[in-house]
């Protein structure tokens, strides 16, 4: 037998009903923030992660799924989604378009890492980039969406982080700064820091290894460097937020891993799922645009992983209620009834209601209990009799209740 490849996971018939409930609530709420969809390609030119996610990021070190094609092209499959907007938006013009342009999408991504609870090889994710504006108030509402959208799904016992880590002249400082004490703990940094402190120190801030958390919760704070204009802005985030209602902690440790990010970065935190708790993370990449060959044109936005999303709500409790099953099932009894059967769930299915019929020749009493697997709202024999008189028995599944119904009715039946 020939099993899934290790990271991948299936999802089953019984389990999709979760899945579209979170992409449904993913495209209601972006909509009501005046966000439309775009669909990138799986995979992009290496290029595109390189000059944009970074060449110094654990995801373009070793995470990413990188392959020569046919036409010995370096191909990789996408590890997030920002950066292939990000193309988009300026391969196809929108950058010319209205602004700012609000958009969001849901995609399946790919990184190579160790599989765990929550983070897989194969995952998907739900991404908003809100391109063109640079004033706080995007940041404000891009944030106050995520924050929607995790309450529309059920989950409130989060925690928002917010941080500025600055723009590119007062961050010179800053790094500056944190090179000066980092080198004088380097020898208690783990080897993959005393990489990134040569490369991009930053990086280092956001190191799980017990040892460096140590170092650097006594490192220089970058909202200790950062300019006056890049202060105030953070402040109006801030005072948009309160005006929102959304509860926020600065948390100046917060860098995010990917080397695009300015100023605002963010993240939802749960302690419900493990150690890397992170539930959506995001920030604004005002340099991003301009490194993939556009112009320079600001951005923010955000991703949520899909797989977190489900397993944040199993382990709080929360469950999502299934719909859209069976609504009628008719259990026929002969060779007439199973072409009655066929006509009237045809005519049903005409209407948008969801019905099926006995395929297997199964007895009443194992067609009745295959309706019941399957959460058939109503059951409805058919046999000679109820040809005869041109109705049927409906029952209702929940709890016994039963009416007769003409055939020529049911269409019309409050169902």
């Amino acid at each position: 037998m020939i099993s899934v490849p290790k990271g991948t996971k299936d999802v089953l018939p019984q389990d999709s009903y979760k899945w579209q409930f979170i992409e449904r609530t993913a495209e209601r709420v972006a909509k009501t923030f005046g966000a439309q969809e775009i669909r990138t390609p799986t995979f992009e030119h290496t290029e595109v992660f390189l000059r944009g996610v970074g060449e110094t990021t654990d995801i373009v070190n070793k995470e990413m799924y990188t392959f020569l094609d046919k036409g010995g092209r370096s191909i990789t499959l996408k590890p997030e989604g920002t950066a292939g907007v990000a193309r988009a938006f300026v391969d196809n013009g929108l950058i010319n378009g209205a602004l700012p342009g609000k958009i969001y999408y849901l995609t399946q991504c790919f990184r190579y890492e160790r599989p765990q609870a929550g983070r897989l090889r194969e995952f998907h994710q739900f991404g908003i980039e809100f391109l063109g504006a640079s004033d706080a108030n995007i940041d404000a509402e891009v944030i106050l969406l995520a924050s929607t959208f995790l309450k529309e799904v059920g989950i409130s016992n989060v925690t928002l982080y917010i941080n500025s880590i600055g723009c590119k002249e007062c961050r010179k400082k800053y790094q500056q700064a944190l090179i000066e004490y980092l080198s004088k703990n380097i020898d208690e940094l783990c080897p993959l820091c005393k990489d990134r402190l040569a490369k991009n120190p930053l990086r280092v801030l956001d190191c799980k290894n017990e040892d460096c958390k140590k170092i650097t919760a006594n490192a220089p704070k970058i909202l200790d460097y950062i300019c006056d204009d890049c202060s105030a802005h953070f402040n109006k985030v801030q005072k948009l937020l309160k005006l929102a209602n959304v509860p926020f902690k600065v948390d100046a440790g917060i860098v995010r891993g990917l080397d695009y990010y300015t100023r605002t970065v963010f993240e939802f935190v749960s302690e419900n799922i493990g150690a890397q708790g992170t539930v959506c993370g995001g920030g604004r990449y005002d340099g991003l645009i301009a490194e993939l060959g556009g112009n320079d044109v600001p951005g923010i936005g955000f991703a949520v992983g899909i797989e977190r999303i489900l397993m944040l709500l199993e382990n709080t409790g929360v469950e999502i209620a299934k719909k859209d099953g069976i609504k009628v099932y008719f259990a026929p009894m002969g060779e007439q009834a199973e072409e009655k059967a066929f006509e009237l769930c045809t005519k049903l299915r005409e209407k948008g209601i969801a019905s099926d019929f006995d395929h297997m020749g199964r007895g009443i009493k194992a067609q009745f209990k295959y309706a019941d697997k399957i959460g058939a709202e109503y059951v409805a024999v058919i046999g000679s009799d109820e040809i005869a008189n041109g109705s049927l028995k409906l029952k209702r599944m929940a709890d016994g209740q039963e009416r007769m119904v003409k055939f020529d009715d049911l269409i019309n039946e409050q169902l």
